[in-house]
């Protein structure tokens, strides 16, 4: 999968939907313009700086909350035809609640929409994208079932306000994210390392949540203004270390069951529920680590699991790399917590020993065959549904002849192709993302972005990648073409050369009158090269 093409062009069909996306708290900034209120984000990355890779946070970031008219200017310079973005709900509802709505904030998103459409660029807007109120968050966040009323009150509030206007929706971005990294472990925030209780709590809640919106959208809603309403996964492939091993193989099925079958399987499955490994495993590990009779997974009553079962349109899923499994064994070879979401899933995941093409981060290995596998999976588990790959992309650690980003690109479109041509109903690709912003846990160390940002400059400039213009060409006609490898024009070289000293540091503008004086003399050859 990693060779040399068969062919140097392939083509997807012409309805098939491009997009790239980005979320609230990475590209905004604007942390407490007007009266937006404090997110989960905002307090993690105020209170503990010493979380952050370079201690950096979102205050500014990309600057979003000034600068969307460019950001609209960028995705039609792509030939996008979708913007995935996100809603900040501490900007809409500053304190989580109804009681104070924030005009200033629903504006914001108004106006951005609006010039989306002004360009015939569809808005596919995400209600949450991990900006919990941090008041919310004192309360216990997902992990108290009051979350459900209040998440259905601003997704009401939103649909009310943008409906008319945004035809595709999804509920929440990666639940297994939401509730492990950000209560089982010390990563995400609010980033509560308690393992193997409150992720299940929180999964509980967020489904019903998840579900009570759907079903808001579609008796109050969907009819009049003629949307859809999904939900986005995510996962990397477990790859079976050994392939011949039925061991391995287990692993790799119990892997998918535990980080895309806990949310995926109420909502897509046939019968609904979690799936009957993790309902089986949890319980029996529950009972030997001496909880008693009930499981640290909830269960749903009949009713629930009814009202959960078949609440999306289409099934979103973001990845971007895979890792070889095996399994833990009773010894606990992987040293997890007792109890831990990964003991009892019971799975080892490396990527030692591979010789996958690496990344800016240290997680993501370029392996395209993972992309094929995984959407043959989800078409095969839950019934050929309709699915959206709502982020895949990879890091770099900065510059603008990013032609590794171009190869995997290339390459991860064809093993969607590839998927597609055995049958799966993949109908849309949103690269992620549209342009570099702030990597959660990574801060400004990680780019992910087709636009580079110089966050040196105040009006935080963005210039194009060679990504940039090979994703172009791809939305524009639909194909592949590994032929198509452009060089950096004359206004790029400049914004190069530029950033050569201060690619290292991002985060703070350069001081001293001799970097003012390079900052001056750089611009104005740029503005000879733009005014030309």
């Amino acid at each position: 999968c990693l060779g040399t093409p068969v062919s140097q062009t392939r083509r997807f069909p012409n309805d098939f939907l491009w997009g790239v996306g980005s979320s609230s708290y990475q590209i905004e900034g604007g942390w407490n313009a007007d009266d937006k209120g404090e997110s989960i984000w905002d307090f993690l990355t105020h209170t503990h700086p010493e979380k952050i890779a370079d201690q950096s946070n979102g205050d500014i970031t990309a600057d979003s909350y000034h600068q969307w008219r460019r950001d609209v200017q960028m995705v039609k310079e792509l030939h996008a035809g979708t913007y995935r973005f996100s809603l900040s709900w501490p900007r809409i509802m500053p304190g989580g609640y109804m009681n104070h709505v924030s005009t200033a904030g629903i504006k914001y998103y108004s106006n951005l929409i609006d010039e989306l459409l002004r360009y015939n660029i569809t808005p596919m807007v995400t209600i949450y994208h991990w900006e919990l109120p941090q008041k919310l968050q004192e309360l216990g966040g997902w992990t108290n079932p009051e979350i459900i009323p209040l998440f259905k009150d601003f997704a009401r509030l939103v649909l009310e306000m943008y409906g008319d206007r945004v035809k595709i929706w999804t509920t929440i971005n990666e639940p297994w994210h939401v509730c492990e990294h950000g209560y089982g472990v010390d990563y995400m925030a609010p980033s509560y390392n308690f393992p193997g209780i409150p992720a299940y709590l929180c999964g509980h809640n967020l489904l019903k949540a998840h579900a009570e919106v759907v079903h808001m959208y579609r008796d109050l809603f969907q009819k009049r203004q003629g949307g859809r309403i999904g939900i986005t996964l995510d996962t990397s492939w477990p790859e079976p270390r050994n392939p011949d091993s039925a061991e391995d193989r287990e692993a790799s099925e119990r892997a998918m069951q535990f980080y895309v079958g806990w949310f995926g399987h109420p909502i897509f499955s046939r019968h609904g529920n979690y799936p009957k490994v993790m309902i089986e495993r949890i319980r029996n590990l529950s009972k030997e680590q001496g909880f008693g009779s009930r499981s640290r997974l909830p269960e749903f009553t009949t009713e629930e699991i009814h009202r959960i079962r078949g609440t999306a349109d289409f099934f979103g899923i973001n990845s971007y790399t895979s890792n070889l499994v095996t399994s833990n064994g009773h010894n606990n070879t992987g040293g997890f917590p007792v109890p831990s979401f990964n003991h009892d899933m019971g799975v080892v995941e490396s990527q030692k020993e591979v010789d996958w093409p690496g990344s800016g981060s240290v997680w993501l290995k370029v392996y395209p065959k993972g992309m094929y596998n995984l959407l043959m999976w989800i078409h095969r588990e839950y019934n050929g549904p309709e699915i959206i790959v709502t982020e895949n992309g990879v890091s770099d650690r900065g510059g603008l002849e990013d032609y590794a980003r171009v190869d995997y690109f290339n390459q991860y479109l064809s093993a969607v192709l590839d998927a597609m041509e055995d049958g799966v109903n993949v109908s849309g690709y949103i690269a992620w993302s549209l342009m570099d912003s702030y990597e959660w846990k990574a801060g400004f160390s990680e780019k992910f972005g087709l636009y580079h940002v110089d966050f040196n400059s105040p009006a935080r400039t963005r210039t194009p990648k060679i990504s940039a213009r090979v994703f172009a060409q791809i939305c524009k006609t639909n194909t592949i073409d590994w032929s198509y490898r452009p060089k950096l024009d004359e206004e790029q070289k400049l914004v190069a050369m530029a950033q050569l000293p201060a690619e290292e540091d991002q985060r703070f503008s350069s001081s001293g009158a001799q970097s003012a004086i390079l900052s001056w003399s750089l611009l104005g050859a740029l503005l000879v090269v733009l005014l030309r």
